[in-house]
């Protein structure tokens, strides 16, 4: 159990039938009434975040959180295949509860988080850029990279993403897995 005295930015307990994390925090004494903790928690699994107060002195159920590395290996009917790369156990997750995943080829790197406690996968966490070879994009004319335009390219993992003009098939580009987009050219064919 820990108490608001406990409270600090990390912390995750359960509270109302999940798993939060406390992502801000502030103790707050107003000069009247009882001093309260103003925090603002997200969801482990689904990512909400909201904001709740809680009376000084409030007891939550803390819960140990690990954040452990990943290889992707398969998807089938059962879902999407992991092997924790230190202890080779593997197991498999359903397809929507892994964010990220159209950036996700076999072999790729993923880092899920776990309750320690019961050993149940709480949610995933793409790296923030991955690395993929082009597949299949259109091929840019000479003269064309002068306005700085863009076309549509096709990765390894099936992800489509707008690229320069100069990005030709089997150039490997790295790739924002939050927002999606184009970072820089890694290599060329």
């Amino acid at each position: 159990m820990a108490d608001t005295s406990d409270f600090r930015t990390g912390l995750a307990f359960e509270w109302r039938d999940d798993v939060w994390q406390i992502t801000d925090m502030q103790h707050v004494k107003p000069g009247k009434g009882g001093a309260f903790v103003r925090t603002t928690l997200k969801n482990v699994r689904d990512g909400r975040v909201q904001e709740e107060n809680f009376r000084a002195g409030a007891k939550v159920e803390d819960v140990r959180v690990e954040r452990r590395p990943h290889q992707y290996l398969y998807e089938d009917e059962y879902g999407l295949h992991f092997m924790n790369t230190e202890t080779y156990e593997q197991f498999a997750l359903n397809a929507e509860n892994v964010q990220g995943r159209e950036f996700l080829t076999e072999g790729g790197t993923i880092d899920i988080l776990f309750r320690a406690d019961t050993d149940e996968p709480l949610s995933t966490k793409m790296p923030t850029n991955v690395d993929l070879a082009v597949a299949e994009t259109d091929p840019g004319l000479k003269g064309d990279t002068a306005q700085g335009g863009s076309k549509p390219a096709t990765l390894e993992s099936g992800a489509v993403v707008d690229v320069p003009l100069f990005i030709e098939e089997d150039d490997v580009v790295r790739v924002s897995t939050g927002s999606g987009e184009y970072v820089t050219r890694v290599s060329t064919a």
